[in-house]
């Protein structure tokens, strides 16, 4: 995807907006950030997060080169988009992280405890010109870490070859920066990265962004889960303030959950960003790893004593979502995939993902659309259709394509049909519900 972003053909007329977008943010980013230092520096109680540990960070002064050089990345990387779209993005992106990294600084100061060395030189005359407008405020999430990833992904992009492996070598060099020039503590540094994913999760570049198109949710099983989601959030929260230290780090599994209950109540599937390759975009496998990690975890631990797909009728199987491996050493050729939350390598099959939010059931269109998948891909060989348990969804989907094609009479007789081959699927009045309209088109096409 990177390598094609890196030769699409460049829109004209690019070079005015981008300057235009550069003249907003520079002098926003400068004032913003001043005007939170401001204000901190007023208040008495100014504390700091700061482990033992940190206190044999080295000091690198020759690091406040690659730090100084994020000004530069920074504003050439608006010269890289090739599309007012992708160019707009991008510009939201640093807007995003400018906008979350200053509403903290605000609600949540903190100050950086370190002193470092008197220097001169060349080095010396950076720290000093840094000095002058950085003071030991402005401290978790790092917004430099944030812009780093930001920039980051748009370099990554946009390069090739091992013009690629120096953006990553440079820009990982830039990231340990802010510990090695005594800039910031390291709780600053895994709630920037957070903060900037969550801008590249917000403005994704192949797709509608997520603050466009909110729907609330209609079905109560979404919210209901969205609540559970909510209140789990809430717990690890709750527990790493509670704790502190090395806890701190369940805030990552709580920005997760929550995240997770906005898509029940608000995104739906379309908040996990799985591509029609079946992968989660980066920034939704970085924010949401924890719950992801768990997802993939109970999926395993579920079907552990059935992990094999099984065979309903005329080579289309159902069953878990495979493995790399797994799809590798099977004789599929083709994959209807009802899964929302986890990735499928797909490069090696015909591939075709109807995206469903786990525990609840699919809709009728999207009932009929997995039929359709199922009946053209049949074609290519064996064909898996699968979910995260192979239990629910994806037995929607084969109980969908029953009906449609006429190998079953009623909803009823499709569920008892895929239940031969594998008891273990479960299918609640909403499943069934979602079925209905496709038994009696079907119905009514046979009378006819």
């Amino acid at each position: 995807m990177m390598a094609t972003a890196a030769t699409a053909p460049r829109e004209p007329g690019l070079l005015k907006p981008a300057v235009l977008w550069l003249l907003l943010l520079a002098p926003l980013f400068f004032g913003t950030y001043g005007f939170a230092t401001w204000v901190t520096a007023q208040r008495a109680d100014v504390g700091s997060l700061v482990f033992d540990w940190e206190r044999q960070m080295p000091f690198w002064a020759w690091t406040i080169v690659p730090y100084w050089s994020i000004d530069l990345l920074y504003g050439f990387s608006l010269l890289l988009p090739n599309s007012r779209q992708e160019l707009k993005r991008h510009a939201l992106r640093l807007l995003t992280a400018q906008v979350i990294a200053v509403s903290c600084f605000l609600l949540w100061p903190l100050r950086f405890t370190f002193q470092r060395p008197e220097l001169d030189g060349v080095f010396g005359w950076l720290f000093e010109v840094l000095a002058g407008f950085d003071k030991p405020f402005n401290q978790a999430p790092s917004l430099h870490i944030a812009l780093l990833v930001v920039l980051w992904t748009c370099y990554a992009r946009h390069t090739r070859g091992a013009w690629r492996w120096l953006v990553h070598g440079w820009f990982a060099l830039i990231g340990v920066s802010v510990l090695t020039t005594y800039q910031h503590h390291f709780v600053d540094v895994p709630t920037g990265a957070l903060a900037g994913w969550l801008c590249v999760w917000l403005w994704p570049l192949e797709r509608p962004g997520m603050l466009q198109g909110l729907r609330p949710a209609r079905d109560p099983q979404r919210w209901s889960l969205a609540a559970r989601y909510a209140v789990g959030a809430l717990a690890f929260a709750a527990v790493a303030v509670s704790l502190a230290g090395a806890w701190l780090w369940l805030w990552w599994p709580a920005l997760a959950l929550l995240l997770v209950a906005l898509n029940y109540a608000l995104f739906d599937a379309r908040g996990f960003q799985k591509d029609p390759d079946g992968r989660l975009s980066s920034a939704t496998r970085w924010l949401l790893a924890p719950y992801l990690a768990a997802a993939w975890g109970n999926s395993r631990w579920w079907t552990r004593k059935h992990p094999q797909p099984d065979e309903v009728v005329d080579n289309v199987w159902l069953g878990r979502i495979p493995t790399p491996g797994e799809l590798r050493d099977s004789p599929f050729g083709a994959v209807v995939d009802l899964c929302a939350e986890l990735s499928v390598d797909s490069r090696r099959v015909a591939y075709r993902c109807i995206p469903v939010l786990d525990l609840t059931a699919p809709t009728t269109a999207q009932c009929r659309e997995a039929a359709e998948a199922i009946e053209s891909l049949r074609a290519q060989g064996p064909l898996l259709v699968c979910c995260a348990l192979g239990y629910s969804r994806s037995a929607t989907a084969i109980a969908a394509w029953l009906l449609s094609t006429g190998r079953a009479a009623s909803v009823d007789a499709a569920i008892v049909q895929i239940r031969r081959a594998r008891p273990q699927i479960v299918l609640q009045p909403a499943h069934k519900l979602a079925l209905e309209p496709l038994s009696t088109a079907s119905g009514n096409r046979h009378e006819h």
